[in-house]
Parts: C-alpha cells; sequence; structure tokens
C-alpha cells in the first residue's frame, strides 16, 4: 500500500511541476497579461498542446530529483502522469 502512496504523491509532484511550468511558458511567451485569455488564444489557435509540452519539461527535473534520491516510486508517478500528458496533448492535436 506505501507503494501506491508514493506512485501518487509522484503524480502530484508531476502535476504541479507541469502546471508551474504552463505558467511560466506563459508568462515568458504570451503577449496577454490575463494567463486565463493566453490559455484561451493558444486553444484557438492550435497552440495548447505546445505550450503543456513545454510546462512538461520540468517534470524531467522532478524526475531526476527522485531518482537521484533513491524514490523510485515517486519517479514512476512522475513518469506515468508525463506520459498521459503526452497522450493527451496528441489527442488535443
Amino acid at each position: 500500500m506505501n507503494n501506491k502512496k508514493e506512485v501518487v504523491k509522484g503524480v502530484m509532484f508531476a502535476l504541479l511541476s507541469s502546471l508551474s511550468g504552463l505558467i511560466l511558458a506563459i508568462l515568458f511567451l504570451s503577449e496577454n497579461d490575463s494567463i486565463i485569455e493566453s490559455l484561451k488564444n493558444s486553444y484557438y489557435e492550435k497552440f495548447l498542446g505546445k505550450l503543456i509540452s513545454l510546462g512538461a519539461i520540468l517534470n524531467v527535473l522532478v524526475f531526476f530529483v527522485f531518482i537521484k534520491k533513491n524514490q523510485d516510486q515517486r519517479a514512476k508517478g512522475v513518469l506515468l502522469f508525463t506520459i498521459f500528458l503526452a497522450i493527451f496533448t496528441i489527442i488535443l492535436n
């Protein structure tokens, strides 16, 4: 049971890092003041999948931190969430 909790923690860390990366990508690349407006515009212009992919780059850092600390189950959760994001962006495009 403890392994499942660690995988879920890894998924949560991946979710938080992906959202942080998405917000950072929007702040650096968008000309709009609002994050919500930038998300809407990127969806209508078929650019949202690329922004999500840019945001997921931070998952690589989180993954390697967990590997370095020998927290393999959390790293597994990060990997699972990253694969989910990849499939989601493929469907979105």
